[in-house]
């Protein structure tokens, strides 16, 4: 099986990249898993995608762990810790990093034991930077060994078909390009068996401590929470016992109170409202419907 992570920045096209590149493989007969992974979308951020490709049914889920191939969009990941790009990288991985440096001054930098390959700077047109990851990819695409150029164009066409004609082939030119540029190196990625469920150890069991209940209870009363911040500040509305209508029932309104700004006392439910943010989850919870909600202006109006 291949195992092929895409790392680049948000913005860059990896996910795009990973698509195409699974979409070629499928082309070619092979079994396809093509995923991305990030957190909050937004440009710059630090995003990696993943292709799985073999002849055989996947079994495999999840992120991939032991690489086959690490592409490199941005030469500036490399360095920072929560991109991970090395992460599970052996001698057995080929590295492909988009830079000007040669692939000697990376190897030496990382001081690595595989393979690295840089895109050179001749096959990259540096006024078009959004087609980093058509470059990428078709760089990837030769490395593998078993794409065919036929396949690479097929594929950029499906996935790319929302797109104008104009972007379309630039896009195939770029990957073209790059896929040409790679033929000193064609099929130097090997696929690997690394990583299978029957191969991975059993996790050991974890036990998790308990502690006691006015430690772990959500009690902004208790040591070392934030009793200090005044989270009443934050309120609109704030609720209000009639107690004429309250049923003294000593739990509903307290227990369904999410900040325990409620307390009971002898039967008498009394609101604290330094910490109460007004989210009115008392009113909708409470029997009687002895509580109401009136509006903060107003209550400290009334106040003074």
């Amino acid at each position: 099986m291949y195992r092929i992570r895409f790392h680049g920045r948000g913005g860059q096209g990896m996910k795009t990249a990973s698509r195409m590149l699974g979409t070629a493989f499928f082309l070619t007969g092979y079994q396809v898993q093509d995923a991305p992974r990030y957190g909050a979308e937004r440009r710059g951020a630090p995003i990696f995608a993943y292709v799985r490709a073999a002849k055989n049914p996947i079994h495999e889920r999840g992120v991939i762990h032991t690489p086959d191939l690490v592409i490199v969009a941005d030469e500036s990941l490399v360095p920072e810790p929560s991109a991970g790009v090395l992460q599970g990288a052996t001698e057995h991985t080929v590295i492909l990093i988009n830079s000007g440096q040669t692939a000697d001054v990376w190897k030496h930098r990382l001081n690595f034991p595989g393979t690295v390959i840089t895109v050179p700077v001749t096959t990259l047109d540096h006024t078009a930077q959004r087609f980093i990851g058509a470059t990428c990819m078709g760089a990837a695409a030769r490395l593998l060994g078993v794409i065919s150029r036929e396949a690479l164009q097929t594929a950029i066409g499906e996935e790319l078909s929302a797109l104008s004609h104009d972007i379309v082939q630039r896009n195939l030119q770029q990957a073209l390009t790059a896929f040409d540029a790679m033929e000193t190196h064609a099929g130097c990625v090997r696929t690997s068996t690394a990583g299978t469920g029957e191969t991975l150890a059993a996790p050991d069991w974890v036990e998790l401590p308990a502690d006691e209940s006015d430690a772990a209870a959500a009690a902004i009363h208790a040591s070392a929470t934030s009793v200090e911040v005044r989270t009443g500040l934050w309120r609109t509305v704030r609720p209000v016992i009639d107690y004429a209508r309250c049923n003294h029932c000593w739990w509903v309104c307290s227990e369904f109170c999410p900040d325990s700004a409620i307390k009971v006392i002898g039967g008498r439910p009394e609101i604290d409202y330094d910490h109460c943010k007004g989210c009115m989850i008392c009113v909708a919870q409470c029997p009687p419907h002895a509580i109401a909600s009136v509006p903060e202006q107003l209550a400290t109006e009334n106040a003074q």
